[in-house]
């Protein structure tokens, strides 16, 4: 579900065509969760060779697959096993922010928005901004076989300099992630920081 599923309503707070807030729908898929109520599962289907997962029963590929931790927050993780922070999509003029991550700073939170939009209108595509297995962020970039206009140099390029323009912003996401999930001491961390500057 993406921030263009809800609406304004009279009292200025998003709603979706159910009547309820981004919060209430996350709690809800969380404590549906909590309580052991189960939606129906997906057969998946991982190729090996591609790396692409689909659908066993619509045969359509899937980009991304919903996880919910075991304190029942929701999540998002890609066809490669990554934990996806945020990203865009250009065909479906969609932009999706994992709610894991709701607690990271608003002008933060903002920040990543303008990265992923403006990414796809220049570039074209999808964009998703991706942290490893140990906390390091990686950008992803992929588009239909059919869409003529996507360069994947062109791509490829951007990412590089999106990567130098906003290292800052990727250190402290990276540093979030280590102490918020995996629960690294921030000392330690800090010490690592001190230590690669004056290198």
């Amino acid at each position: 579900m993406s921030n263009k599923d809800f609406e304004q309503n009279d009292d200025n707070v998003n709603v979706n065509s159910e009547g309820m807030s981004p919060d209430q729908v996350d709690e809800e898929i969380h404590s549906e969760t909590l309580e052991g109520k189960k939606r129906k599962p997906q057969h998946l289907i991982i190729n090996k060779e591609s790396g692409k997962v689909i659908n066993a029963e619509t045969g359509e590929e899937v980009q991304s697959i919903d996880i919910v931790t075991e304190d029942g927050m929701l999540g998002s993780v890609s066809s490669t096993g990554r934990i996806v922070l945020c990203g865009a999509n250009a065909y479906e003029e969609k932009y999706y922010f994992n709610p894991l991550f709701r607690k990271v700073p608003e002008s933060i939170q903002k920040e990543l928005r303008i990265i992923c939009v403006l990414y796809t209108q220049n570039a074209g595509g999808v964009f998703t901004i991706e942290f490893e297995e140990d906390g390091t962020i990686t950008m992803e970039t992929n588009a239909d076989e059919e869409d003529i206009t996507y360069d994947e140099v062109s791509a490829g390029l951007l990412i590089g300099e999106i990567r130098r323009q906003r290292q800052d912003l990727f250190k402290a996401l990276e540093t979030y992630y280590k102490v918020i999930v995996l629960h690294h001491d921030i000392s330690e961390l800090l010490n690592e920081d001190e230590t690669d500057d004056e290198d």
